[in-house]
């Protein structure tokens, strides 16, 4: 009997891109929060979520440079477990109430392009790159402080999508206003019959259940952030028309499902 969580399953079990959860992550992350035309925001939601009236058009950008691990020591082997990624949230509601949706992301790492989809998240092949923090000081690394600066960018397809710098100014003692909403994604798998094309096998809204987050060392400060255009995305329509905060943070989470909405 073949075994696995995800394709492919093995004799063994162990060849999936996926193993079976929970699945652990720890990151630093740059990110930056705009505002785009709220037409342009709207756009991107799917059925069932609706623009926030309070905050139409708001965007967060992050930059994640993560570890992943699961039940069996998947950090030692730091080549499969770590990775970086690029995405954005933009504000919703749903069912009256604020959330956040997904419409883009991006990854280095297959095995997390994989996890991505089964939890909905629209992964997509990129490039990630950021300033890091490292313990011992020197001018290769910023330190957490007033006038810090980082920066980060994203490519695919060897087209640059974003890159964007912040500078710190304070620590933020509640990140609820950065993390606070709930994130909402589409699980999408299409059907591959001809007549069917439209009728995808599953379509379902769903929460994202971030278990024991924790965040640590979250600084806020000024930010700058450009989009640019390239074949094939569509990034580039949540062009900022003005800035918000800049923001450098440490989080960690686990995961071991998602909640259907419906």
């Amino acid at each position: 009997m073949l075994k696995g969580y995800t394709v492919p399953l093995s004799p063994k079990g162990v060849a999936n891109i996926a193993p079976t959860p929970p699945w652990h992550y720890a990151g630093d992350i740059v990110g930056v929060e705009f505002w785009t035309d709220p037409a342009a925001a709207e756009a991107t939601l799917p059925e069932g979520l609706t623009p926030d009236p309070d905050s139409s058009g708001r965007v967060v950008a992050f930059f994640v440079d993560w570890q992943f691990n699961g039940e069996n020591d998947e950090y030692l082997d730091p080549v499969r477990s770590q990775y970086r990624e690029f995405f954005v949230l933009v504000d919703a509601h749903y069912d009256g109430r604020p959330v956040s949706w997904c419409p883009y992301i991006y990854v280095d790492n297959h095995h997390a392009l994989a996890r991505g989809w089964v939890q909905g998240f629209p992964k997509k092949a990129g490039r990630v790159h950021q300033t890091r923090v490292f313990a011992s000081p020197g001018k290769a690394s910023p330190r957490l402080e007033p006038g810090a600066r980082f920066g980060a960018s994203i490519s695919s397809d060897e087209r640059t999508l974003a890159q964007a710098r912040i500078t710190l100014q304070a620590p933020l003692e509640d990140p609820s206003a950065l993390l606070g909403r709930d994130t909402i994604n589409l699980r999408h798998f299409p059907t591959l019959e001809v007549g069917k094309y439209d009728k995808p096998a599953v379509h379902e809204l769903v929460r994202m259940d971030y278990a024991d987050q924790q965040v640590a060392d979250v600084w806020t400060g000024t930010s700058e952030i450009e989009l640019f255009q390239a074949p094939g995305e569509e990034l580039a329509d949540l062009t900022p028309v003005r800035a918000g905060m800049g923001f450098r943070a440490s989080m960690s989470y686990n995961v071991t499902r998602v909640q259907p909405l419906a």
